[in-house]
């Protein structure tokens, strides 16, 4: 499905996720999701490590803001910080 089928040798997989005609992901028998597209035409404006980075990082990003929603907490502040990381501050009232 990601790979032209009519290019040389190229193996095609079915994904869980695609993100366009070229990136997707594929859930592996572990239950974790695996990034699946061609290294060779990769056309992206950031290397596919750093655009796994940035994917990863907002799954949990939004993992949190759930979490902490379904406790009954309020995200109050959010920062991207110099290194990319990312800090929140939530709030409850009791």
């Amino acid at each position: 499905m990601l790979e032209n089928p009519l290019d040389h040798e190229h193996k095609q997989w079915n994904v869980d996720v695609a993100v366009g005609d070229d990136i997707g992901f594929r859930l592996n028998k572990e239950g974790v999701y695996e990034l699946v597209t061609d290294l060779q035409t990769w056309k992206q404006p950031i290397p596919p490590e750093r655009f796994l980075d940035k994917v990863t990082q907002q799954y949990a990003r939004m993992t949190v803001h759930n979490t902490v929603a379904e406790d009954g907490w309020q995200v109050a502040e959010e920062w991207e910080m110099d290194d990319n990381s990312i800090e929140l501050t939530v709030t409850r009232w009791v």
